[in-house]
């Protein structure tokens, strides 16, 4: 076999790899957007089922059909705020176009539920995180949020995008928390530091974590946090030391603060984002357990009320179960199952 032969077969063995990667990536892709869209199935099912129920008996535009609109809203979390506008700017449409059919004016709800979501919306979804050098990034939430799940789907995430990664685990005060995160880094085959005996000051764990990472060129650090959110003054003196060892290492750190809501906690997980917010500075939502909620609004309410960006979501409990938000997608599967 000439070279030139032997050269041209690579090539081609080269190619058909590289077509096969493409369409691997294109096939996850697509899995990804259909467990979304299958997540959103519930709360969009859910919303044409209330304002068909809404005009069924609709007569005239009064007070009435106004509250019913604002009450469904309220219903699936989208917040009184945010409820409030929207319901205003319907029932301003129907009133300027005189509409008295049902049907458009189901048009008119989902219409004006889109534009409330998309427009003049500039969500950054990008997390602050640069390859060779070291980037930590800190993770809070409540207990039961999936905050340990999380933080092994963020590593498996940055490792097949070829970062080197490391664990810190700082819930000091939960050995349950510990060894599952132990048991993720041991499956990633990723480094942890963990507290050698249980409620060690979380802070001498970041300390051993940050001196690794920065001695081996470690690219991201995730550090798993306290979420004991019922004790504020303790939870907030334990981030503020956590906060003061990291900028010992680097002024910069942490690039990121995330937070982890569960999708299915409702006004309750937007008051965990307000509480956590006010103690951590948080830089961006985790949301964790969007298929199984059938009340999607929590999304727009965080934006509204505390102005901080969904940056990932997770769709199930598999390492690859977590993907970026993109708030376009979102809003077109919440109405996907509206019938018009």
């Amino acid at each position: 076999m000439s070279i030139f032969t032997k050269i041209k077969n690579l090539f081609n063995k080269k190619k058909d790899f590289n077509k096969a990667v493409k369409e691997k990536v294109e096939e996850n892709v697509l899995v990804e957007q259909k467990k979304f869209d299958d997540g959103l199935k519930k709360s969009s099912s859910l919303i044409n089922d209330s304002i068909d129920e809404i005009l069924k008996n609709f007569n005239i535009i009064d007070e009435k059909l106004e509250e019913k609109i604002l009450e469904t809203f309220i219903s699936f979390d989208i917040g009184y705020h945010s409820s409030k506008k929207i319901t205003n700017a319907i029932i301003d449409e129907i009133k300027i176009q005189n509409i008295k059919d049902s049907a458009l004016i189901k048009e008119i709800i989902v219409d004006k539920l889109i534009i409330y979501y998309i427009q003049g919306t500039n969500v950054d979804t990008c997390l602050n995180i640069k390859k060779d050098e070291t980037n930590v990034i800190l993770v809070s939430g409540v207990n039961g949020v999936g905050k340990t799940t999380t933080i092994a789907k963020l590593a498996y995430f940055f490792k097949n995008k070829g970062f080197s990664i490391c664990l810190i685990a700082a819930d000091t005060f939960r050995a349950a928390a510990v060894e599952q995160l132990e048991n993720w880094a041991n499956k990633l085959q990723i480094k942890i530091f963990k507290p050698q005996k249980e409620g060690q000051d979380p802070a001498s764990v970041v300390y051993s974590g940050m001196g690794y990472a920065k001695e081996n060129k470690i690219d991201v650090v995730l550090c798993d946090t306290s979420g004991r959110l019922q004790n504020k003054t303790n939870l907030m003196n334990e981030l503020k030391k956590i906060n003061q060892i990291m900028k010992k290492f680097d002024n910069n750190q942490p690039k990121e603060s995330l937070l982890v809501v569960d999708a299915t906690s409702g006004q309750n997980g937007l008051f965990q984002a307000k509480s956590f917010n006010e103690i951590a500075d948080i830089s961006g939502i985790v949301l964790t357990k969007i298929d199984s909620s059938s009340k999607g609004g929590i999304i727009l309410s965080i934006k509204d009320v505390l102005n901080i960006p969904i940056k990932f979501i997770g769709t199930g409990e598999k390492l690859d179960d977590l993907q970026e938000f993109d708030l376009e997608s979102y809003v077109l599967g919440l109405v996907s199952e509206i019938k018009i």
